[in-house]
């Protein structure tokens, strides 16, 4: 009996606790996000605000706030979360020129998203990057091939960059194509008919404003005597649309200065432009670490202290800092360095983020929660990853029509660094594909004996084989046990163990951990694995650490690199080995402050000649010579010890000329070449146009890549990619890297000869452009995103021609459109203003229509320092790229 009564109450008082909660504000669903926010903001101290402006936000038991992670990345796939599905790179999905299926991609990324951070939720501890919040698109304008990250990018155009930056957003934050909020499809639905409108994710427009590198400055850098109009034209109107027309959730300021302000204090683009211009209520995020640049010596130096920096960034509008420089918030604020008054303005935006979310909400009543995790890694995402890789590939070059190549009656040899690379073709910033299929892969699925020849690395004139799969671990699984401590000592216990199951290339650039829950400096590292040779042979050990290392070889030390502080250390150890003999191989690591590297494998050198790789060559018909660069060479804030990169960027453009060599040698062979170069930008690459008869530029292309590439080889798939960007001839073409005026860079400015246009792109069939016509077309209105105000549309045009496929096959032709005012001599010599992709069958012929709203016209007038439709005389050009569309040109006088 008295069992009884105590468990009945301990079951009212529940109950009566259960009602006091929904009795406070916060916690009411029936209210608005505003109103809720306001309630939640007035029960927190001054430190607990602190925690909740912080990346890594803990939770606070007693107001009943879960724990939240604010850094998580999606940039083209869910990222550094484990195994998820593995899309192309942002550049190769921009070539596709397709923001429809785009929108696709970045819905399924968010259904994993969702799925991912669900299954967090539901273990009781989210760790970073396990959460809702995704700083992603980079919508910052390619201006220079020589950045690193300019595979993270749409490319050098603002019109495509808008058109697929808005498609992420809205896939991300789970709204319609064209912006609208929307319930959650095919999952149950809220347990309230009151219930608000959840956002699927959030999503961030990054890095806030005129970022593009370089990336070994970045964090002193000052881009100072901007033109107002290539700012204004050229590198916000990306940033301008996302904000207004996808209502996107989240900006991310950048590390560099401008006018010597640095990006997250910087008022004027924080609140002048962005909230008070735009009209922005999301939330700005700094980039990591952007914080610390202000008074670290040597850097920005705009602020002495962290208190004096946190004061600077949360005075601009800066509201989450990824770092740890908002600690002290307090003190700025007990010290009068800023108010809390201001402070509360920032961590509102955060709050009603949250809530827009669903966080603080019960399950049931956030559909999106329902969403189950068998769609991660799924057939359909697999499939799509494909349908993308597919229709990003760019057939640069196709000299007497050598491809299609034949699946049957042809010999085909498959060369170069790249062929076999399954982890080059993920790209950065990704997650784990839970299968690759290299290129080497794919073509074998035609031609099961291709034989495969390395011939050299990526830059050198060697061949390195990997035998990193004759590793495995105490208990037999394959690969090396990682083991990590949150100390430089190895002391206590461990906080993660991992296997690495592939050749070690870890670093923390981009500020990214070893592992979860390893700390980002600061820590150590045991690998452990037996390796067990085949056969009698000299192989060496290759390492590349920062800060120090130790190699030991069945107990034997013999590499110590462990006093001090080391910038990176390389060690290429010979050692010999006998077949069937095991040797325990360890490796010990620390790091301390900065950059972290820690890369091992275990190969076999040669060096092939001449005449030993055309001996295996022999009477190939074809040779498809894969080859590039890779992710490992160019990347954000890398450390590469080759000729030609620096900080991760690249200080020329060519092609290494250790594959050149190899691509020479086989032209003056007589050998047909087909070259299939995987980079993440653009490569000049002139030689090749000669020593190659067809060219097809396949970028990173992600985890079913090498179906995609052999595909388009072997003329399953008509390619109909087109260049984001333009390729350069030479990097004696190009401005210098530190300027960021637009004059002589991408096709808008560009007065050189180029070795691909920006637009350009083959097929396998031949388009042919009737004469374009022009008509007024009745006048639209548009709705602009967070003003209470109607533009109108005045002088909106249809544009029509002609489309004729001239061969016999079907293809997908990407028709476009470009503008310039003909009296705008310091003006752009066009400008992308539209496009269309349009499948026809082989003789198939369409008549197309193209919509040129008045916003079609609008740039940059220097009479009035703004942006509007100057009236006057327009030239509209019509083509297959940037230089086709020269051919088709009408004008218009625009009132």
């Amino acid at each position: 009996m008295k069992k009884q009564l105590l468990s009945m109450a301990m079951l009212m008082a529940m109950s009566l606790s259960a009602s006091a909660q929904q009795l406070l504000p916060y916690q009411n669903t029936n209210l608005s996000v505003e109103a809720r926010a306001n309630d939640l903001l007035s029960r927190l101290t001054l430190e607990e605000k602190m925690k909740l402006m912080m990346d890594t936000s803990p939770a606070i038991a007693r107001l009943g706030i879960p724990q939240f992670q604010w850094w998580n990345e999606a940039l083209h796939g869910v990222g550094r979360n484990g195994f998820v599905t593995v899309f192309p790179i942002t550049m190769h999905m921009a070539a596709s020129w397709d923001d429809t299926l785009l929108y696709k991609v970045f819905t399924a990324v968010s259904d994993e998203a969702r799925a991912k951070a669900q299954e967090a939720k539901k273990s009781g501890n989210i760790k970073r990057y396990q959460s809702l919040s995704f700083w992603t698109p980079n919508i910052n304008i390619f201006r220079d091939p020589r950045w690193g990250r300019g595979q993270e990018t749409y490319g050098e155009d603002p019109y495509l960059t808008t058109r697929m930056g808005l498609a992420v957003v809205n896939g991300l934050q789970g709204q319609t194509f064209d912006g609208k909020p929307m319930s959650a499809p095919g999952v149950l639905a809220p347990a309230s008919s009151q219930a608000p409108q959840y956002v699927k994710l959030l999503a961030c427009a990054k890095h806030f404003a005129v970022h593009s590198g370089p990336e070994w400055n970045r964090h002193s850098f000052n881009v100072e005597d901007l033109p107002e109009r290539d700012l204004w034209e050229t590198y916000l109107p990306a940033f301008k649309s996302l904000v207004q027309d996808a209502n996107v959730a989240e900006v991310m300021c950048a590390y560099q200065r401008i006018d010597g302000a640095p990006c997250c204090s910087n008022a004027r683009y924080e609140r002048q432009i962005l909230r008070d211009e735009w009209g922005f209520k999301g939330l700005i995020t700094s980039d990591c670490g952007a914080i610390n640049d202000f008074y670290v010596p040597g850097r920005h130096g705009t602020a002495k202290t962290p208190a004096e920096a946190t004061a600077q960034a949360i005075g601009a509008g800066t509201d989450v800092e990824c770092g740890s420089v908002y600690r002290s918030l307090p003190e700025a604020v007990k010290t009068g360095m800023i108010s809390e008054e201001k402070v509360n303005e920032s961590l509102k935006r955060l709050l009603i983020a949250r809530f827009r979310l669903g966080d603080f909400d019960q399950d049931k009543n956030v559909p999106w929660t329902q969403i189950p995790s068998s769609v991660i890694a799924s057939k359909a995402h697999k499939d799509l990853a494909e349908k993308m890789a597919e229709e990003g590939i760019v057939l640069l070059q196709n000299r007497k029509n050598l491809l299609p190549l034949k699946s049957a009656g042809m010999k085909i040899v498959v060369m170069g660094p790249n062929a076999n690379d399954s982890i080059m073709q993920w790209g950065n910033y990704s997650g784990y594909p839970t299968s690759t299929t290299t290129i080497l892969q794919g073509i074998r699925k035609y031609v099961k004996d291709a034989k495969y020849i390395p011939a050299c690395t990526l830059t050198r004139n060697e061949v390195s084989e990997s035998r990193f799969n004759l590793l495995t671990s105490a208990d037999g699984s394959k690969g090396m046990k990682a083991t990590y401590w949150n100390n430089s000592e190895m002391k206590g216990e461990p906080v993660a163990t991992a296997m690495m199951t592939s050749p070690i290339n870890q670093s923390n650039g981009g500020n990214t951990v070893f592992a979860p829950g390893v700390n980002l400096t600061d820590f150590s590292a045991r690998y452990e694995g037996v390796f067990t040779p085949e056969e009698d042979e000299t192989l060496n050990v290759r390492m590349g650490c920062d800060d120090g290392y130790r190699l030991i070889i069945d107990g034997d030390t013999v590499a110590n690199v462990w006093k001090g502080r080391a910038r990176v250390q390389m060690l290429n150890k010979p050692i010999s080995v006998k077949a069937g003999k095991p040797m325990k191989i360890q490796v010990d690591y620390f790091q301390k402050t900065d950059m972290a590297v820690m890369q091992f494998d275990i190969v076999k050198n040669y060096t092939p000649t001449e005449s030993q790789l055309l001996a295996e060559v022999g009477d190939a018909d074809v040779v498809v010579f894969v080859g590039g660069i890779s992710p490992s060479l160019e990347g954000e804030e890398m450390k590469v010890s080759e000729p030609g990169f620096k900080g991760g960027d690249r200080t020329d453009i060519e092609l290494p000329q250790a594959q050149r060599k190899v691509m020479e040698m086989l032209h003056r062979a007589g050998k047909r070449v087909v070259f299939v170069n995987c980079s993440g930008s653009a490569i000049a690459m002139v030689p090749e146009t000669e020593n190659a008869e067809s060219i097809l530029q396949a970028w990173y292309p992600g985890e079913r890549g090498g179906e995609a590439v052999a595909k388009v080889l072997f003329g399953e798939v008509n390619p109909s990619g087109k260049l984001p960007v333009t390729f350069y001839k030479s990097v004696n073409d190009l401005p210098d890297f530190l300027d960021y005026t637009m004059k002589n860079r991408t096709y808008r400015y560009f007065r050189g000869e180029t070795l691909f246009p920006f637009g350009h792109g083959l097929s396998y069939t031949s388009y042919e452009y009737g004469k374009p016509t022009l008509k007024k077309v009745k006048s639209e209105e548009r709705r602009v995103k967070n003003e209470e105000r109607k533009m109108k549309n005045s002088s909106a045009y249809s544009l029509s021609f002609s489309l004729s496929n001239k061969g016999n096959r079907e293809g997908t032709e990407v028709a476009q459109v470009y503008i310039r005012r003909m009296d705008d001599a310091e003006g752009p010599i066009k400008t992308l203003k539209a496009f269309k992709r349009i499948t026809l069958k082989a003789g198939e012929k369409q008549q197309v229509t193209v919509s040129l709203p008045r916003q079609s016209f609008e740039g940059w007038d220097s009479q009035t320092n703004t942006m509007r439709v100057v009236p006057g005389k327009y030239q509209i050009f019509v083509g297959g790229s940037s230089a086709d569309a020269a051919k088709n040109v009408i004008e218009v006088k625009v009132k």
